[in-house]
């Protein structure tokens, strides 16, 4: 076939499919422009799921008319002043956004340059540029979209409904107005609730009071401070308690040099530093801000700007896993405080024992004992009872024998006064009773004390029988031969067996024979993709969460008040404690204004 150049709006079109691929992109564009026109305050509305009307309206600096005319053209821009691609400090830089909008709806802008007497404005239909006119306006500019993709059917073919579009676009705007605390935004119109966020101050403070504004007070509750730095590299924001975790991965919000990204060796570093806490398939909820030199960071990977590279990898990822883990060590016991409540509720839920006339309300009529869950099943009850004497007890009392040690009292956790079923210690504090799952703390205190053992003294092995010989690939067999120091430092001695072959002489001690194959393959994939030993690192840590769950306290056992109590003075100083190894939580804290709330006292 004869090759032919296409036209320049063909080519367009074609092109904003890259930076345009649905409204909530077009949203994200026109945002970070007014961003890096220095806006305070910017306001977007949408109609039809942004697929009828988009409009940002801004304070920021504005063009005059030149650069008006020059904004519609590709890759016409003001951010890179030098031409130097290492050094972006903006959000933008490609000069692609408006004309990719332009050539796939009916574009307007009209803006007003600082100081100017009047301002400017200039439409494009379907990439059609109309002639620059004279327009009222105050500082700043009001770019409306209209009809967006009705000139290329087939991606409007692709959209979602109104509803899942205004969504995506709420999603983009609350991640910039995340990363810019500072400035003011709001956002209306069809299919969205809305919001208006005023600025915030300055600092970590005012970071908190927006990500309050955006993610709700719960994050503000369960957040712990993140602040680290490496090599000139600054890693800040806020993480969440393990105890507060999600089924995914979308309340993780990650921003580099202001730019708000999707990073797999990020968020692969995000497992890791959690995965002492949290299940397999729970996931935290947490907004990093990682600043480093624009040299460090290479942002034009993807037309949409939507990842990143980074020069040195492996010092991010460092930063990252350590940054979380030293918050989530400083939080010690601290657990969400979401339990209480949930607690309180299923408290409130059950029904009541008389109704307001003083008469059994009529779910517990006809309520008999015998049947509740938690009724006896010793012999000698299967009839009304005249006596619980020959019972076992429901509770151990017996750290009522003294009075409450004022120190034991004034913990965190308070002071142990009773356990429940041999399972659950029940703990006085001046200001309310915590409930404490023995098992579940006294597990992660052992874990942990299994991990500073390791970490002190070295990983344990055993020597093999004979040398177990796994084939390879040649490159994934050297991988493996490279990685051999960082590998035996964990337990596990391997060396070349010939080309594409591997021999493993030792590995960690407690690893059964036949888990030391796929282990290997593991690792080959793990060190392939980033070069970490991760595989390893997870084997080991099972290994030991395994060995603390059967060495821990059980439930039944029946524990003296003395243990109780250094059970709870444990938990207060290790890290992590407010959670077991499997992410569920290892005590309820209930204040006693709540409690007397249930009881009708408030």
């Amino acid at each position: 076939m004869t090759i032919r150049r296409l036209d320049s709006i063909l080519a367009d079109r074609i092109a904003a499919g890259e930076v345009v691929e649905r409204p909530s992109a077009a949203v994200k564009e026109l945002v970070e422009n007014a961003l890096d026109a220095g806006a305070s305050r910017i306001d977007v509305t949408i109609e039809g799921g942004g697929q009828k009307l988009i409009r940002v309206i801004d304070d920021g600096a504005g063009m005059d008319a030149a650069d008006l005319a020059w904004c519609v053209e590709r890759h016409a821009t003001s951010k890179i002043p030098d031409g130097d691609l290492t050094n972006i400090d903006t959000l933008g830089f490609r000069g692609e956004a408006l004309p990719s909008i332009a050539s796939v709806a009916r574009l307007e802008i009209l803006t007003r340059a600082r100081g100017a007497e009047h301002g400017w404005g200039l439409r494009v239909e379907f990439g059609e540029v109309g002639a620059l006119a004279p327009a009222a306006l105050s500082q700043g500019a009001r770019v409306e979209v209209r009809d967006l993709f009705a000139a290329v059917p087939a991606r409007l073919k692709f959209l979602k409904s109104p509803r899942a579009e205004a969504l995506a676009v709420a999603d983009a705007v609350k991640r910039l107005a995340m990363a810019h605390p500072q400035v003011r935004f709001s956002l209306g119109g069809e299919g969205l609730s809305g919001f208006d966020h005023p600025a915030c101050a300055p600092g970590v403070e005012g970071l908190l009071a927006r990500l309050t504004q955006v993610l709700g007070r719960d994050f503000r509750d369960n957040a712990l401070a993140v602040d680290s730095e490496r090599e000139g590299v600054r890693l800040w924001g806020y993480a969440g308690l393990p105890t507060w975790h999600r089924a995914n991965a979308l309340a993780q919000y990650v921003f580099v040099n202001g730019r708000p990204v999707r990073d797999r060796q990020i968020a692969g570093a995000i497992r890791a530093a959690y995965r002492d806490y949290l299940a397999a398939d729970r996931h935290p909820s947490l907004a990093l801000f990682l600043e480093s030199p624009p040299a460090m960071v290479d942002v034009n990977v993807h037309p949409a700007k939507a990842e990143v590279r980074f020069a040195d990898p492996g010092l991010i990822r460092g930063l990252v896993i350590g940054s979380l883990r030293q918050s989530l060590a400083g939080a010690l016991h601290r657990a969400t405080p979401s339990h209480a409540p949930a607690a309180l509720r299923k408290f409130a839920g059950l029904p009541p024992a008389r109704s307001n006339s003083g008469l059994l309300a009529p779910s517990a009529r006809h309520w008999d004992w015998r049947d509740s869950p938690a009724a006896p099943d010793s012999p000698g009850f299967d009839e009304t009872p005249k006596g619980f004497d020959d019972a076992a007890p429901m509770a151990d009392a017996r750290a009522h024998e003294a009075a409450p040690s004022p120190d034991d009292l004034a913990a965190p956790l308070g002071a142990a006064r009773a356990q429940i079923h041999e399972t659950y210690i029940l703990a006085q504090t001046r200001d309310g009773l915590v409930l404490v799952d023995q098992h579940a703390a006294h597990e992660r205190l052992v874990y942990e004390r299994l991990k500073r053992a390791r970490a002190e003294q070295g990983v344990a092995r055993q020597a093999l029988l004979s040398p177990l010989v796994v084939d390879f690939d040649e490159a994934d067999a050297a991988r493996l031969v490279e990685a051999g120091d960082l590998l035996a430092s964990l337990g596990l001695v391997v060396e070349s067996f010939g080309p594409g072959a591997v021999a493993a002489h030792e590995a960690p001690a407690g690893m059964k024979l036949s888990a030391i194959e796929p282990l290997l393959r593991d690792l080959a994939d793990s060190l392939a993709e980033d070069g970490q030993a991760a595989p390893l690192e997870k084997r080991l840590d099972h290994v030991l969460a395994t060995m603390a769950c059967h060495h821990s306290v059980r439930a039944g056992r029946r524990l003296a008040p003395e243990e109780m109590n250094a059970l709870l003075r444990e938990m207060e100083r290790t890290p992590g404690a407010g959670q077991c190894n499997h992410g569920r939580p290892t005590y309820v804290e209930l204040k006693l204004a709540d409690i007397e709330k249930l009881f009708g006292r408030r």
